[in-house]
């Protein structure tokens, strides 16, 4: 399983418990405003974390930590997921897992497996727009089959959309609400500046946390919980 950084310690990674963090290579999406251009391009010239170092590491600080965050990039695209997880899992540790969603199959088998316990998946757009907000050429089907599985599975889980100016903006949020309504959590997320895979993006400025808001305010009727994140 590629690891490109471990987070020792995060407390904001995954709610509700005390984690680390272990950030995985590869994406198969090319969001123009993505700020982590280093872990899609170029990334296999860069040294790995052993991953005998993470499992060292979370069996060192059993009983002070609780949760592994499992963040990228993409997770799913590997192969060694499973087998990772499991030891992860035998150290008795919970397992959140950040997602595209792209991969509904792999999934589906975390779940019946046992080895996630907490699902955060990236919905980037209306539907419609996904391959042209993306910039690639996504299976959309596959992604409302993740939707789908989540909603209906016994594992926790959040649904979250970052709102960029130009991109993705209040009106969107609204048809992703009507896509997503009845679902436990919504989280809007504000872009941040930055270094990103589309220069174009590197400025441009974030909606104001009051525009945010306001597009909570609207969509929050939807779901159970809708909360607003900074990335």
């Amino acid at each position: 399983m590629p690891i490109v950084r471990l987070q020792r310690l995060s407390l904001v990674d995954y709610p509700g418990n005390l984690s680390a963090k272990a950030v995985v290579p590869g994406c198969n999406f090319r969001c123009p405003y993505c700020v982590k251009s280093a872990l899609i391009d170029g990334y296999q010239a860069n040294p790995l974390v052993p991953e005998s170092e993470v499992l060292s590491h979370l069996y060192r600080v059993r009983g002070y930590l609780t949760g592994l965050c499992l963040g990228g990039g993409e997770p799913t695209l590997h192969n060694g997921l499973l087998a990772f997880l499991y030891k992860v899992k035998s150290l008795g540790y919970r397992v959140k897992l950040d997602t595209n969603g792209t991969r509904p199959r792999r999934i589906r088998k975390l779940m019946e497996e046992r080895v996630i316990d907490y699902v955060a998946m990236d919905v980037k757009a209306p539907l419609e727009r996904y391959s042209e907000v993306v910039a690639s050429k996504v299976d959309v089907e596959s992604v409302e089959q993740s939707i789908k599985l989540l909603r209906r599975g016994s594992v926790d889980y959040e649904f979250r959309t970052t709102v960029v100016p130009g991109l993705v903006d209040g009106r969107d949020l609204e048809e992703i609400a009507r896509v997503l309504i009845g679902s436990k959590r919504f989280v809007i997320q504000q872009h941040r500046l930055g270094r990103t895979l589309d220069p174009e993006f590197g400025d441009v400025k974030p909606f104001g946390m009051d525009e945010i808001r306001s597009f909570r305010e609207k969509v929050s009727p939807y779901f159970a919980e809708c909360e607003i994140r900074q990335i």
